[in-house]
């Protein structure tokens, strides 16, 4: 394709921006929706960074795809930032589990595309958090052991980490901050999600998710391929349990 010198100092333009901010919206971003040339261009400038850019009402953000992508955040960021001074990637992985537990929690099962529920509780997150620990403790250490293996993800650590967290029966205001406990690791990851705008709060201690986390979400997360059968595997027991027919349910959209 051809391009004329308006579309490429656009596409720079809207590139430059969001490669600084994340988001970009206004004039820009109204072009990227109706000018082919521009959409594009941009499109081949952010996909160069191993990135992707998603239109989100009237906003565009940036998503890196890959940890290869410049965009991406560092484990050390992570840990610099949000965790203590001691804090190892074991704590990196619980992050994450505790991140994925919340989204799921927002959706009837791990294929679907629309959430279920508006918001939820922070005690609500903690309890689907002790949920998911108790059903990996289902599974015997041999069993975990392959599982790590098959899904390149720390399980035994993360149960023995979760279960040295202080389980203190208190007020979420009282567990926030340096506090070592299971709720103050849960206010922590919430910090960074509201951070990266995936989650926004709403009083109360509800917390419900952003537009931009949806269109992700329906577009990467619940595809298998991107979270390698993670969330099946997660739920896996609870789906036993609720549906016990092998072939029922969730269990039809096994691979």
């Amino acid at each position: 394709m051809r391009y004329e010198e308006e579309h490429i100092f656009k596409a720079f333009s809207l590139f430059t921006q969001l490669a600084q901010n994340g988001v970009v919206s206004g004039d820009l971003a109204r072009a990227y929706k109706i000018e082919e040339p521009v959409r594009s261009l941009t499109d081949h400038f952010v996909g160069e960074m191993a990135a992707v850019c998603i239109s989100v009402g009237e906003e565009l953000y940036l998503i890196p795809e890959t940890k290869l992508s410049p965009f991406h955040i560092s484990n050390e960021e992570l840990k610099k930032t949000y965790l203590y001074s001691k804090a190892t990637n074991v704590d990196l992985y619980l992050m994450y589990f505790c991140t994925i537990v919340l989204l799921g929690s927002f959706y009837d099962s791990y294929h679907s595309v629309e959430p279920t529920l508006r918001f939820i509780t922070m005690d609500q997150w903690l309890q689907e958090v002790n949920k998911r620990m108790a059903s990996l403790k289902e599974h015997d250490d041999e069993q975990l052991k392959r599982l790590e293996k098959e899904f390149s993800y720390r399980w035994i650590a993360l149960v023995e980490k979760w279960d040295a967290l202080d389980d203190v029966k208190e007020t979420s205001t009282k567990q926030t901050g340096n506090t070592i406990s299971r709720l103050s690791f849960i206010d922590t990851t919430r910090r960074f999600l509201e951070k990266e705008d995936i989650i926004t709060s709403i009083g109360n201690g509800e917390l419900e998710l952003t537009e931009k986390t949806k269109v992700i979400i329906g577009r990467y997360f619940m595809d298998q391929d991107f979270n390698r059968g993670i969330l099946e595997f997660l739920y896996s027991f609870e789906v036993k349990e609720d549906m016990p027919g092998e072939g029922e349910g969730l269990h039809a959209n096994n691979q």
